[in-house]
């Protein structure tokens, strides 16, 4: 048993000071600084104290686009990124990955994808994933993406599947509808998120086969769920279309050269907001140990770069130094992702709540990370490491 002490909750709201008993995976206490809940002798003996003297305590973040196996692999074998180590995500504030495969769903596929994000949880991550790929028919583990996700408790929804880009198998409107079917009726027969992940291309078609299929079918506009919107400022407009329409839209925390007509993670909220579109349609995501490539004319790689988990807490540095609150600035990283995975529990401080926590210090990174209950980051270092970490 954990108590936290002193701690200045975030949940996202602001709830001041506040002394918290983690057991378990769960939060069982929350009071006023100075009390403390009643425990027998025993468990007090036990339980260990960790005073954040008035430190913000916020709830983990939650990054739904992550590359867990790798990405890459469009300029050759040997540009396929390795698999990300645990420490990367702890370190950085993340406490919940949703893993999924990219351009190579060939050499890669389902069964590591879904052996990764166990070994994620046996290292003490929280975990899930996407069943598919960039392409269609999408790679799966059943033989299809409805039984994946009926049967495969770690996969949440379909993706990433690309449109919009010169690497996607260019799906018709027909071939999407299907998928987005497929996980609409998996998510109510499971209860789970039965999304449709979207990868955006800067292809010129955008999010047409999207408003499509909002006007000519019946499919709920909460399972269509485009990422990468903010990678041309033309489809950011797009995307805040489909968000007042009822879809969750997602920004990828890459970055950004000046004079590029792309918007940062952080522009691209602040101008979400200010749109006035519903706040809780948003989500950030840092693509994770994906490839962030190039292309020339003819679609070869002139250069490339990796996603890192760390642009999440670096994105919500710059908000808050844009003078955005924290509670406002908190949610698309932690409970509008939840509310999006069906993730109970998660991105939220109270009673009740997963015990998955992040202390940040004066200059905003993460200082203390607790996942299940379980310290991953102490002083900023990590003090437990993937298997094969040095």
């Amino acid at each position: 048993m954990l108590l936290i002490a002193n701690a200045d909750v975030y949940a996202p709201h602001p709830l001041g000071v506040r002394n918290l008993l983690l057991g378990g995976t769960e939060v069982l206490w929350m009071g006023p600084p100075g009390e403390l809940p009643e425990l027998p002798k025993a468990l007090r003996a036990a339980t260990t104290t960790i005073d954040l003297q008035g430190r913000r305590l916020i709830p983990g973040l939650i990054d739904g686009h992550v590359h867990v196996t790798g990405g890459g692999g469009e300029d050759g074998f040997k540009t396929r990124v390795p698999p990300v180590p645990l420490s990367r995500f702890t370190t950085s504030g993340v406490t919940t990955v949703v893993g999924l495969l990219g351009t190579d769903d060939v050499a890669r596929g389902p069964r590591e994808l879904v052996g990764t994000l166990y070994a994620l949880r046996e290292e003490g991550l929280n975990a899930w994933g996407y069943t598919g790929g960039y392409h269609v028919p999408a790679t799966t583990l059943t033989n299809g993406v409805r039984s994946d996700l009926v049967f495969i408790e770690a996969l949440l929804g379909i993706g990433e599947i690309a449109i919009s880009d010169h690497r996607s198998s260019q799906p018709s409107f027909e071939e999407l509808l299907r998928l987005a079917s497929d996980a609409h009726v998996a998510g109510l027969m499971t209860g789970k998120a039965g999304i449709l992940h979207l990868h955006l291309g800067d292809g010129p078609r955008g999010l047409e086969l999207v408003r499509r299929a909002l006007a000519e079918s019946e499919i709920p506009a909460r399972v269509w769920n485009p990422t990468h919107v903010n990678r041309k400022r033309a489809l950011f407009e797009e995307a805040l279309a489909l968000a007042r329409a009822g879809c969750t839209v997602d920004v990828t925390a890459f970055p950004v050269a000046q004079g590029e007509d792309a918007y940062s993670a952080a522009e691209a909220l602040t101008r979400y907001w200010k749109s006035a579109a519903p706040a809780e349609r948003v989500t950030v995501s840092s693509d994770a140990g994906g490839c962030l490539p190039c292309f020339d004319g003819d679609g070869r790689v002139t250069s490339m770069e990796v996603g890192s988990a760390g642009a999440l807490l670096a994105t919500l540095g710059e908000l808050l130094a844009l003078g955005v609150r924290l509670e406002d600035a908190l949610p698309p990283f932690t409970s509008n992702p939840a509310q999006l995975l069906k993730l109970v529990g998660k991105g939220v401080i109270g009673v009740g709540s997963s015990a998955d926590l992040v202390a940040l210090d004066a200059t905003g990174r993460a200082e203390t990370v607790i996942i299940r209950g379980v310290v991953h980051v102490a002083g900023g270092k990590a003090v437990r490491r993937g298997t094969f970490e040095s």
